[in-house]
């Protein structure tokens, strides 16, 4: 490219592109860098494909980097810094486990009641069967393997040995009224055949419905209730056959001799199945009594009743409202936003602080940075940057996210060159950009960039002293620095030159322009042709510059541009067509929920914003406005489907009704519960 001829003179000197211009191979970008641990790094982002395997994803990626590092320079290193599947991995881990611990209880509690290893095999091995069935189920509807399925299963695993045991249990009691095993089967199964079937479609009406919720909240109630549903048909046709015929072949007559397992059972137990027996004997005639009395005293039940359903609806209102909550991802979020114009070596010096910030802090494994990235709308913007700060996994550190996020921002809050921040990662990866609300401000009637920078430091501003709600941030600012280049169209024409070729010749010394193409390392690059740093650092220097016009001449810009020193926002943002500034920011669950946070900033807007401005939900905060109260329609329905199920099961209105009533107490319990971890609703 250097020896490119670009003029000849009358003495026959050459003038070539190397006399007049630095050529080199350079970045495709110089807005953004990219650092690991305050060292220079090159990031490469993979993202999975719809459909694929995340974890199958992660391990050919570490395969391959494995064998492309034997070729690597010896002081260059590779490292995953981020992998979404190690929370993945870690979550179906901890679930698998509890799946585990679920079915050591189960064994343990049937073992201790039903004192017998030939009745106790019956609920266990009624286990695998739903579990594998449902497994086969969940494959040929094309669901993964994840954490809502799993945990479903982890529900399902109680619904599926009640439902054996139920079983069990009175072939045992009809054995003990002297029927022969195989008798006792079929007087039992002529017994609990219709509440086995009742469980099975009440459950299936009240999960079943779930599953087409529409939004973010139907997908994630729709494996968890489709896997429970699927698990509990399962459980009934095992019921309904497989555990009575193991039944009927696997207990024996109480008269029969004892086998050699029962023996050692025997012996190694009988000392707490003894005691344990007299204790159930005696808590079985107390409930008896306990049940005549409260039949003998009615209406004293039913005002015990109507306080504890008083109690229902004062912890439904006072228990806060949310919709998903913050999850410990192994990862936090950090920004910085330096003052509008700043460049990008002066933000490059602050997010290198931040980082060392992050790597002191307990807990934290690495800091991903990119000085010049906008950590909120992911554009490039010289006076912002990014920093990823790693985790370390839950068994290497001691801190939670929530404290390692809170003892970082109060060490970044000690940096006067810049407001930098750290948050939370969002609970979906992909909607939005951290935890808590998130919103923008349209200036619906034209009001200006300067009306929109100051509606959101209004509304930042009072966010700030409202108790319970902290960090509003913005990445919105009016006051950039800009030139604004008029061009006098009348005096380009009068010197012959054409508006391309004056545009042509701002865009390629100023910005960039592609030439063509060239081949190299087996690689194709790009020719880019712009003017060197010293030439284009001034407005004088855009005066100076020259273009041809149409007699061959080269006249100076300056000339027919009008160049003034302005300001404007960087990024311009629009949401729904409209000029827009976003805000997002978190509230302390201590004091106020997520729906009472946005009900706040509802109310906050109406009353600060002018005439013409509003505020728009965006991402998983636009998912709660509009779906969040789905669940409340849909669980009365769900209630009235399982009344209206065992109305057709008993033919009976009254008799149902004895069953739905129970609903308003469990959900005292549930929502005490709730209350009691500080959970939301």
């Amino acid at each position: 490219f250097g020896d490119i001829i670009l003029k000849t003179s009358e003495d026959g000197s050459l003038v070539r592109l190397r006399d007049v211009a630095r050529i080199e191979m350079g970045s495709g970008s110089y807005a953004l860098r990219s650092q690991l641990n305050n060292k220079d790094a090159v990031g490469i982002g993979i993202f999975q494909a719809p459909g694929a395997n995340a974890i199958d994803l992660s391990n050919a990626v570490r395969a391959k980097m494995d064998e492309l590092a034997t070729r690597f320079p010896n002081d260059v290193k590779w490292a995953a810094p981020y992998d979404p599947t190690v929370f993945v991995r870690d979550s179906i881990k901890a679930v698998v486990q509890t799946l585990l611990e679920a079915v050591i209880l189960v064994v343990l509690v049937v073992i201790l009641f039903l004192q017998t290893w030939r009745a106790s095999i019956i609920p266990l091995l009624a286990v695998p069967v739903s579990i594998v069935g449902t497994f086969s189920v969940l494959y040929l509807l094309g669901f993964s393997l994840n954490t809502l399925s799993l945990f479903g299963l982890v529900l399902a695993i109680g619904i599926v040995v009640d439902d054996a045991i139920v079983v069990v249990e009175n072939v045992e009691r009809n054995i003990e009224m002297g029927l022969s095993p195989r008798a006792a089967a079929h007087q039992a199964m002529r017994e609990v055949s219709g509440p086995i079937i009742a469980i099975a479609l009440v459950l299936c009406a009240v999960f079943v419905p779930m599953a087409f919720l529409s939004g973010v909240t139907g997908q994630f109630y729709k494996q968890f209730a489709t896997t429970i549903a699927i698990s509990t048909v399962i459980s009934a046709i095992n019921s309904l056959t497989l555990s009575p015929a193991l039944a009927a072949m696997l207990l024996k007559d109480h008269h029969a001799p004892k086998d050699r397992l029962t023996r050692i059972i025997d012996a190694l137990f009988g000392w707490l199945f003894r005691p344990f027996n007299r204790f159930f004997q005696r808590s079985a005639h107390g409930y008896e009594s306990l049940v005549g009395r409260t039949l003998r005293r009615r209406g004293a039940v039913f005002g015990v009743y109507i306080l504890l359903l008083a109690g229902a609806g004062f912890m439904f209102h006072t228990v806060p409202g949310g919709f998903i909550p913050t999850q410990d991802k192994l990862y936090l979020i950090g920004g910085v936003k330096m003052p509008e114009g700043s460049s990008l070596a002066r933000t490059d010096e602050v997010i290198r602080k931040m980082s060392e910030i992050g790597m002191q802090t307990e807990g934290v494994a690495y800091a991903v940075a990119f000085p010049g990235l906008n950590a909120l709308q992911f554009t490039n913007t010289p006076n912002s940057g990014t920093v990823f700060f790693g985790l370390k996994p839950f068994n290497e550190r001691k801190h939670t996210a929530a404290e390692i996020n809170a003892e970082i921002n109060a060490k970044i809050a000690q940096i006067q060159q810049g407001f930098g921040f750290s948050i939370m990662p969002p609970p979906i990866l992909g909607l939005g950009q951290g935890s808590g609300y998130s919103l923008y401000v349209q200036d619906r009637a034209g009001l200006g960039y300067g009306a929109l920078q100051t509606a959101i430091n209004t509304l930042s501003g009072s966010i700030m002293q409202t108790p319970g709600m902290h960090f509003p941030i913005s990445s919105y600012q009016a006051n950039v620095p800009q030139l604004d280049v008029k061009v006098d169209r009348d005096k380009a024409k009068a010197q012959g030159v054409s508006l391309t070729a004056l545009f042509s010749t701002l865009q390629t010394y100023l910005g960039s322009s592609y030439v063509n193409d060239f081949n190299r390392f087996g690689r194709t690059w790009r020719v880019m042709a712009q003017a060197d740093g010293d030439f284009r650092d001034s407005i004088e220097d855009i005066a100076n510059l020259r273009t041809r016009n149409d007699r061959g001449e080269m006249v100076p810009i300056g000339s027919m541009v009008n160049i003034t020193t302005t300001y404007g926002p960087d990024p311009v943002i629009r949401y729904n067509g409209y000029p827009a500034a976003d805000l997002i920011g978190d509230a302390d669950p201590r004091v106020l929920s997520s729906a009472q946070a946005m009900s706040q900033l509802e109310a906050m807007s109406g009353q600060l914003l002018p005439n013409g401005m509003n505020i728009e939900w965006t991402d998983l905060s636009y998912q709660q406005s509009t779906q969040g109260n789905t669940a409340l329609i849909v669980f009365p329905m769900a209630v009235l489907l399982a009344f209206l199920v065992l109305a057709a099961l008993y033919e009976s209105w009254t008799l149902p009704l004895a069953v739905i009533l129970i609903v308003p107490m469990t959900m005292l319990s549930a929502l005490f519960g709730v209350w009691l971890t500080g959970g939301d609703n």
